[in-house]
């Protein structure tokens, strides 16, 4: 089971849209502990890149160095730097392969999160996006570990980044603008770990549906 990666480029469009039409609703979770422009920032990023991929025939490859390198040059904030290593990540451990199988996208998922772990000192717990990848990462070698499909393992990815992703709201944060309210930031989702959780969805379903 796996895909094509000169197939894969369409999986940007996905996300591309995922992000426009969340764009509010991540500047509105972001609000109530930061600045409320997260969804903003995204969305300019994300549409920048539509802009860039729009009627080209990138491989996924290709398509997520464009977005890694947008996100990197073009946001602002702690969050351009955070996503552009994690799709930049996402390239370069897929460029030397034709061919995308379960084994590829754990090399894949893996180094997007080793480039985002070694740009800042978050750890989990922190109240983070890394709530909600870290969760993902371990349900996904997990699954692999059981003999589990490369569908069954995205699907086991979809559901612990979802799960990592509410467990913020019980947590007090540790990193960024929201740690100096303390006590006041429990009780609020984080907004990088929505948005990590709205792109992991996106992207496991719009694998799946091409496998």
């Amino acid at each position: 089971m796996n895909f094509s990666n000169k197939d894969g480029g369409k999986i940007i469009f996905e996300l591309i849209k995922t992000i426009q039409d969340k764009k509010d609703f991540l500047s509105e979770v972001d609000g109530k502990i930061g600045d409320g422009d997260h969804g903003i920032n995204m969305n300019k990023g994300f549409t920048m890149t539509y802009c860039k991929v729009n009627g080209k025939d990138y491989d996924m490859t290709t398509a997520f160095s464009v977005l890694g390198d947008t996100l990197l040059e073009d946001i602002g904030g702690s969050m351009g730097p955070l996503y552009g290593a994690f799709f930049d990540g996402l390239s370069e451990a897929s460029e030397d392969h034709d061919v995308i199988d379960k084994k590829t996208f754990q090399e894949m998922i893996h180094t997007a999160l080793e480039a985002i772990q070694d740009i800042g000192n978050a750890k989990r717990g922190d109240k983070t996006l890394l709530d909600t990848l870290i969760p993902a990462v371990e349900a996904y070698d997990a699954a692999l570990e059981a003999g589990k499909d490369f569908k069954e393992a995205l699907s086991e990815l979809k559901s612990a980044a979802e799960d990592g992703w509410k467990s913020t709201e019980d947590m007090v944060a540790k990193i960024g603008r929201a740690s100096r309210l303390g006590e006041r930031s429990r009780g609020v989702l984080d907004a990088g770990a929505t948005s990590c959780y709205l792109i992991l969805e996106s992207l496991a379903t719009s694998i799946q549906s091409i496998l």
